[in-house]
């Protein structure tokens, strides 16, 4: 099957989950003997932070065939005036620069890869591909976050797309119903993302001089927001003197970075809340942890939870995050709290006391990982693959 990876945004040096899960998806479905291709948008050149197979060729349409399309100053202008006010409008200007001057190329990579299905990893790929090209290959729609964006923050002229897909794929249960709720004529399936089943474990019954809460994950302040992680063990460093924090993620900001440096020293906390920058060794991290903390305001699929998970942890996270409750069984595999600092204190505190409820829910949190387990997850999109392109 010769199959086309769509994810018109930036893949170099960028250690996101979306670019992740772009690489491990193309490399899992060349390895099971498909032919494979990849086609990004990225203002950089320059290499992945995740490894592509050798034999899986890549064509950048913001670089390609020897000319380089710069995002014009004014479109940039525009953008950046009108984002605080009105986002879907914001991300119109993007849809409006993709359109005027990226189809052609995006034509030329259909025409050299010939695909027999697209897989498109976001909405505004698939109306290039469907509305403006229109092209007559079936287009898997992919969603990595809450879909109930694509109908408040993403530019209507995408939602055209939707129904024109073959089908629409999302994370959880509830993100199909939020389409269905919309659009109940577009067709959906729910398929999480791939989490490592690990051969090791964190080995939380051990006795250590030094235990660890760990935070992976961007340095963002609207989304992550590691402050508040910093803020609420702020209040139980005194209690808790054989107690550190590690946050291991890429800067989103260099005036965010400088805010968490402040408030890390604000504490007194310099010696006991560490900013470990970004790391290729996640396993490694994870296994050396006793829990792990998750104030993330908003997610699709955590790969960072997942993968914690997976390695035994047990999480603290907020109730408000729709998707992390599709993950975390509160009380079970984690605890989830009300929103504020004084809440995700408490579920800190809570684990922080009780080795035998973090050894419980840490066990718990590796069993319910299984169910998304690499073999279940790729099984099931090349089946959905070789439904399509029989269809």
């Amino acid at each position: 099957m010769k199959i086309l990876v769509v994810n018109l945004t930036k893949m170099v040096d960028d250690s996101g989950g979306l670019a992740k899960v772009t690489c491990a998806f193309s490399n899992e479905m060349k390895r099971r003997g498909h032919t494979v291709s990849l086609v990004y948008s990225d203002e950089k050149i320059g290499n992945f932070y995740y490894p592509l197979d050798d034999g899986i060729p890549f064509y950048d349409i913001r670089h390609f065939q020897g000319q380089s399309i710069p995002y014009p100053w004014y479109l940039k202008i525009k953008r950046e005036l009108i984002r605080p006010f009105n986002k879907r409008k914001a991300r119109t200007v993007n849809t409006d620069f993709a359109q005027k001057y990226l189809l052609e190329n995006l034509q030329n990579v259909l025409d050299i890869t010939m695909p027999e299905v697209i897989v498109a990893f976001q909405s505004a790929s698939s109306k290039m591909l469907l509305c403006d090209l229109h092209t007559s290959i079936p287009v898997i729609t992919m969603s990595h976050g809450d879909p109930e964006d694509y109908f408040h923050t993403y530019p209507k002229a995408e939602l055209p797309a939707l129904e024109k897909s073959a089908v629409c794929q999302v994370l959880l249960p509830s993100f199909a119903q939020h389409i269905k709720n919309h659009m109940p004529d577009v067709k959906t399936v729910v398929i999480g993302n791939a989490i490592p089943q690990y051969q090791e474990q964190a080995d939380l019954q051990a006795l250590k001089d030094r235990y660890k809460i760990l935070f992976v994950g961007r340095l963002s302040k609207g989304h992550k927001r590691p402050h508040l992680l910093i803020e609420a063990f702020a209040g139980l460093a005194d209690s808790y003197p054989d107690w550190d924090v590690e946050l291991w993620g890429a800067e989103d900001g260099k005036a965010y970075y400088k805010e968490l440096q402040l408030l890390i020293r604000k504490y007194h906390l310099e010696k006991r809340i560490f900013l470990q920058g970004t790391t290729n060794q996640v396993p490694h991290i994870l296994e050396k942890g006793d829990i792990f903390a998750f104030p993330s305001a908003y997610e699709g699929f955590s790969l960072a939870l997942g993968e914690a998970m997976s390695m035994g942890l047990p999480s603290v996270a907020y109730t408000s995050c729709e998707s992390v409750c599709g993950m975390v069984e509160n009380g079970k595999t984690g605890i989830l709290c009300n929103d504020g600092i004084e809440p995700f204190q408490q579920g800190l505190k809570k684990l922080m006391d009780n080795r035998n409820l973090r050894i419980a829910m840490g066990n718990n949190a590796r069993n319910a990982m299984k169910q998304f387990a690499p073999q279940v997850i790729w099984d099931t999109w090349e089946n959905l693959l070789n439904q399509i392109v029989k269809q």
